[in-house]
């Protein structure tokens, strides 16, 4: 090369690339911006999980949460004592009635017939009993003999006595202990709780 183009002595041009002043800009918004979401993002998240701001309005809270209810009376459940119950036995065991009705009385129920079950239930019960009685005894006679035999089915009759029949299905092996059966009469006898907010 000639003329003004030529070089002469030791010395170079610099060659280097153009700077890009846009392209670091850009990258430098990009990054505010990501770490801004990503701030907001964890704001939401805390408060998500600590049950939101404090500055909520009283307005606000009383929307979310209901005013208590009073609580309604405690049920009043008939004692064991107070219960007789006809015991029937479903299965092809022999004498299960006889030993069902004497842990029963055992346990303070009084005790009516023992018997086998009749036709129309006989060897017809899958689970562990069957508790029959008249729609009276469904919230008070039934579910206190339901606390010594766990998962018995519960129906009701036209009957207009105050006996309820336990009757024995073939899913029976035993009754709940009477540690397990005080515990969940126990929880009969307590009201549902308020909920708390």
């Amino acid at each position: 090369m000639g003329g003004k183009y030529r070089i002469t002595g030791a010395k170079f041009p610099r060659m280097r690339r153009p700077r890009h002043r846009r392209k670091l800009v850009l990258s430098a918004a990009a990054a505010v911006v990501t770490l801004g979401f990503a701030g907001w993002g964890t704001l939401q998240l805390i408060d998500v999980f600590t049950g939101g701001t404090d500055k909520a309005s009283a307005a606000e809270h009383k929307a979310v949460c209901p005013s208590p209810k009073p609580s309604a009376p405690a049920k009043v459940l008939p004692k064991p004592a107070l219960i007789t119950v006809n015991v029937y036995n479903a299965t092809p065991r022999a004498g299960l009635a006889k030993t069902a009705a004497d842990e029963l009385k055992k346990r303070g129920f009084r005790i009516g017939k023992v018997a086998n079950a009749p036709a129309e239930y006989d060897k017809k019960i899958p689970g562990p009993g069957l508790l029959l009685g008249a729609p009276t005894a469904a919230n008070g006679s039934m579910p206190v003999l339901g606390t010594q035999l766990a998962g018995a089915a519960r129906k009701t009759d036209a009957r207009r006595t105050a006996d309820v029949d336990l009757i024995i299905g073939t899913g029976f092996t035993t009754f709940a202990t009477p540690q397990d059966a005080a515990a969940a009469l126990t929880a009969l006898d307590k009201p549902a709780p308020a909920p708390s907010c």
